[in-house]
């Protein structure tokens, strides 16, 4: 009785494609001789039948002659006396060389498996180990026991260098810089590597141009300069725009708001504010409206520029904090109750 190659990869008569590559990669990856070293001999044996197995069942015409003659029938013996199919099919095997043979040659496990997880040569150039399966090398050196973990559900592995996680650094910048625009040079350190591999430090000055109007989290990217290392894409190096806390001034998108401290008097009979503006400008603005704890006084177009057209602005929203009396006379309340009568 030749070997049930369903079995083999625990799948029934009826598995599909899908089937029969989940399986392969879960048993293939389980049973490969490197992850094995205290039981390398069993191993690669079982390895071995599990890329025969997987070989036959994924070919339809492989898997048709296995499924009527068995694997005996599949490696160009004399099937069993009982395998003969309909249409005279047994005459297709014979025991000569005749040109009617058809005769498997299993590929090598090897193969089998660096073709399906991406690789060309799956083992060059990681070093060392000899013997044991033909053309194998040992992942210990390079990977680590564990490397076998990296392999995810239905991802190949694959030994294209990969991209460094992007180095992120906040950059502060005062309203006043992040209104009128400036450049600022920022000094990094990293490692870069020659020809041959070897890595050393150096220090480079960005020039970071701050354009009128950018706002908080705003992000500027240096493509790839973090650390070189081998095999390895260098960072990203992001510097992430923040605001520096301003005494006069808050920001609230496009818009300035400013805060003045008045006392009641100056809410009921006027008052008139006096500023200088981010840009060193001088802003007069009176206002004769009677001020109360939520009035708002809008100057437009003396916010913060807009990014995507600085010769536009935001407003300028002033608010006001009423500073009230703690106590008043008898005769003050009279006289006030007297000017506010209706």
């Amino acid at each position: 009785m030749g070997v049930d190659y369903y079995k083999v990869l625990q799948v029934d008569k009826s598995a599909n494609d899908d089937d029969l590559k989940k399986a392969y990669r879960k048993l293939a990856m389980k049973w490969h001789p490197d992850k094995n070293p205290n039981n390398k001999k069993e191993a690669e044996a079982k390895f071995k039948q599990i890329s025969e197995a997987y070989e036959v069942l994924s070919d339809s015409q492989k898997r048709a002659i296995y499924d009527q003659y068995g694997e005996e029938g599949l490696k160009g013996q004399v099937p069993p006396p009982d395998a003969g199919g309909p249409g005279g099919g047994a005459t297709f095997f014979q025991t000569g060389d005749g040109p009617n043979v058809f005769r498997f040659n299993p590929r090598n496990a090897d193969d089998i498996f660096a073709e399906f997880f991406g690789f060309s040569s799956p083992f060059g150039g990681m070093g060392g180990g000899g013997g044991g399966m033909r053309g194998t090398r040992s992942f210990g050196g390079m990977f680590g026991d564990d490397m076998f973990s990296s392999f995810g559900e239905g991802r190949p592995m694959s030994h294209t260098p990969h991209k460094a996680p992007p180095i992120e650094r906040t950059l502060p910048c005062s309203l006043e810089e992040l209104c009128k625009g400036t450049t600022k040079k920022m000094k990094i350190s990293r490692e870069i590597a020659d020809a041959s591999g070897k890595t050393m430090p150096v220090e480079e000055i960005l020039t970071i141009e701050i354009k009128p109007g950018w706002k908080k989290g705003t992000k500027i990217t240096f493509p790839e300069k973090g650390n070189e290392q081998p095999n390895v894409i260098p960072a990203d190096l992001v510097f992430i725009i923040d605001e520096k806390p301003h005494s006069t001034f808050t920001r609230d998108g496009n818009d300035l708001i400013v805060t003045q401290k008045i006392t009641l008097a100056e809410a009921l009979t006027g008052y008139t504010v006096h500023l200088t503006t981010l840009d060193g400008r001088s802003l007069t603005i009176p206002i004769s409206n009677v001020i109360h704890p939520t009035y708002e006084e809008v100057v437009p177009k003396e916010g913060m520029p807009l990014p995507k057209d600085p010769s536009k602005r935001g407003n300028l929203r002033i608010k006001f904090n009423i500073k009230f009396p703690t106590r008043l006379s008898l005769e003050q309340k009279a006289g006030i109750k007297k000017l506010l009568a209706p």
